[in-house]
């Protein structure tokens, strides 16, 4: 039975990946170009300069890890109940760096940064565990 699940992991990851791409040129553009941009290096190991550029890095890597999940629970004969946990655990996992953005910027608590977090680890627990309990040569 061929599955579709893990397309919505593809498609978010693309398109979440491509949001922080463009929050990276900006986090350039501060660094580099921007007027005052001297206190802005004086203070890029200090709140909320660190804040940024980890929000900027975890959500690049969240969304290549859906877009990597998604591709294996598609190619992947993955028991159904656990490509939907994964599917789900992962994209959930996007609230991490989120989280940490409005922390920043909204002053918002930082629940979600830890459920995202949460959420990608154990999204990449049960994938582990179904992919080692799927039939060897012949699901592969």
């Amino acid at each position: 039975m061929k599955t579709t699940i893990g397309k919505w992991n593809i498609g978010v990851g693309l398109w979440v990946m491509a949001s922080f791409m463009i929050y990276g040129f900006v986090l350039i553009y501060l660094r580099d170009f921007a007027p005052g941009k001297e206190a802005w290096i004086a203070e890029y190991n200090v709140s909320p300069h660190f804040e940024a550029r980890l929000a900027h890095v975890h959500g690049n890597l969240f969304s290549l890890l859906n877009i990597v999940f998604g591709f294996l629970l598609i190619k992947l004969q993955v028991k159904e109940n656990q490509a939907k946990w994964v599917s789900g655990l992962a994209l959930t996992g996007l609230l991490m760096p989120l989280g940490i953005l409005s922390e920043m910027y909204l002053g918002l608590p930082f629940y979600t940064v830890l459920v995202g977090g949460l959420s990608m680890f154990l999204a990449t627990v049960v994938l582990g565990v179904a992919v080692v309990q799927m039939k060897q040569a012949k699901d592969i």
